[in-house]
């Protein structure tokens, strides 16, 4: 049973089709699509408005976007906003009202935490101004810090889903928001910024010149990753982010559902989830080696390791994206057989659909998006318009109830704090 004052809203939801299958699903995706395409032409297309796809500035705020719809929905549960005002809102509005605060959020973090708190008076690369006064160039002031301040989000993106997801907020599921959501963000806040200064802060070691000997770790990643570049870890927390959503969406939490201790399934989720982004991560490195031949040290572009690691985190991030529209707008099927059949023709599914992917978007992303051909450019930068697509499926899902495609008809069995009845 639920609490109904607390009742998480994603898992007590009840929705029905109001579309028959699969024009249901096309017409979902297509709304879906729509919505991305709008925003990447007003605020990331090199030919649109705003243009802020250099490629990193924009991927910055692309990735805090993602990070905050979490917080939203997962680690806050919509608070301040009542469940009862999620209830009884045309779900416009609520995508509307959510979307908006997402992006003021994101706007603070960025400019307020980040460039004008943190940049200026702890760590200079986090701050456009800090490291223009030191005498680099606009451009590249920006894209590093860009850099550092979304890899904060990319790690938080991979970690902070753990404890709803893996632990189902044990031992903090009794607590009300918003003290749960302020538990929840501070455990998982402070992971984030210990793997960040692990993961990515030692790249900047060897970003500047002279090396920052005193001020960061050498990279100690570079004797089995025969590269200095932060890329190695970012591939890889890639296909961790990938992998932690997978267990949600297309595995339904399975196997590990199956432990009835929460604290060994939340052990269990974790590590399963590890090893499942390692055998992302290795494979796909594999799949390029067969492709173009292994990597060479100290190489450029394609052949380089860094970018190779790099695009096993892309190539993770298109697999993710087939994984979210059979789960959001075709009904997760198959569900007719055993779980364990179920999850692997979904896997079927999704393997095929990424390839077929993966062919499409390098074929047509120059004229849809206004990037750059071929696989290496340094302005073909597939995480950003992928994630953004991502974020447009999540908020269609989490804000809206996948409206037109579906309706809310009810809520999974609550019951009220006192035990005294229950309803539906």
């Amino acid at each position: 049973m639920i609490n109904l004052k607390d009742h998480m809203w994603l898992e007590s939801r009840i929705m029905e089709n109001k579309m028959p299958q699969p024009i249901r699903g096309i017409v979902g995706v297509l709304f879906s699509f729509v919505i991305f395409y709008a925003l990447w032409w007003i605020f990331m297309d090199p030919r649109g408005i705003m243009r802020w796809y250099t490629p990193q500035y924009g991927y910055m705020y692309i990735r805090w976007i993602l990070i905050v719809a979490i917080w939203q929905a997962y680690i806050f549960n919509f608070w301040p906003f009542s469940l009862k005002w999620r209830e009884n809102t045309h779900p416009l509005i609520t995508g509307a009202v959510l979307v908006a605060v997402n992006f003021v959020i994101v706007g603070a973090v960025i400019w307020g935490f980040f460039y004008n708190f943190l940049g200026l008076y702890s760590i200079p690369y986090l701050s456009v101004d800090k490291l223009v006064s030191k005498g680099m160039t606009e451009f590249f002031a920006r894209e590093y810090s860009s850099l550092a301040i979304l890899m904060f989000a990319a790690i938080a993106s991979w970690l902070s889903p753990i404890v709803p997801v893996c632990f189902e907020n044990h031992p903090w599921q009794s607590m009300k928001q918003p003290a749960r959501g302020i538990t929840v963000f501070c455990v998982t806040a402070l992971f984030s910024v210990l793997a960040f200064f692990c993961l990515m802060h030692p790249h900047y070691h060897v970003l500047f010149w002279p090396w920052q000997e005193y001020a960061a770790a050498y990279p100690w990643w570079f004797e089995f990753a025969r590269t200095l570049h932060g890329n190695f870890n970012v591939g890889w927390v890639m296909c961790g982010t990938v992998a932690i959503w997978m267990l949600e969406i297309t595995f339904d939490r399975y196997p590990f559902v199956m432990i009835k201790n929460k604290i060994w399934r939340g052990f269990a989720g974790f590590i399963g989830v590890f090893l499942f982004a390692v055998l992302l991560f290795v494979t796909f490195n594999f799949i390029q080696d067969v492709a173009w031949g292994p990597a060479v040290e100290g190489a450029k572009r394609i052949l380089a390791p860094d970018w190779r690691y790099l695009h096993s985190g892309e190539l993770a991030i298109m697999m993710l994206i087939p994984a979210m529209v059979l789960n959001f707008y075709f009904d997760n099927g198959p569900k007719k057989y055993g779980v364990a059949i179920n999850i692997a023709l979904r896997m079927l599914i999704i393997v095929i659909s990424t390839i077929i992917f993966h062919w499409l978007y390098y074929k047509f992303s120059p004229a849809m998006l206004g990037t750059q051909a071929a696989y290496s450019h340094p302005q073909q930068f597939p995480m950003a318009p992928g994630i953004l697509f991502i974020c447009v499926m999540l908020f269609h899902n989490w804000f809206m109830d996948l409206w037109p495609g579906k309706k809310r008809v009810g809520n999974k069995d609550v019951m009220l704090d006192d035990d005294s009845e229950e309803i539906k």
